[in-house]
């Protein structure tokens, strides 16, 4: 199966950041990680909802 890409950087390091949280700590709801992620990086809500549907696949 293919791996899905994230186009943009502020994207790419939006799922290194979300990544590093989750491997500090597991048990952390993803939800509040790309919350976090989006502000950090300043994301626009396209690219937050790309997070959040990129996690749901990930994790289904």
């Amino acid at each position: 199966m293919p791996t899905i890409q994230p186009k943009g950087e502020k994207v790419r390091q939006a799922v290194k950041y979300i990544s590093e949280r989750l491997k500090e700590d597991d048990q952390r709801p993803i939800s509040s990680c790309i919350q976090e992620a989006a502000e950090h990086f300043n994301l626009s809500p396209k690219e937050e909802d790309f997070l959040r549907s990129f996690y749901e696949e990930s994790s289904g």
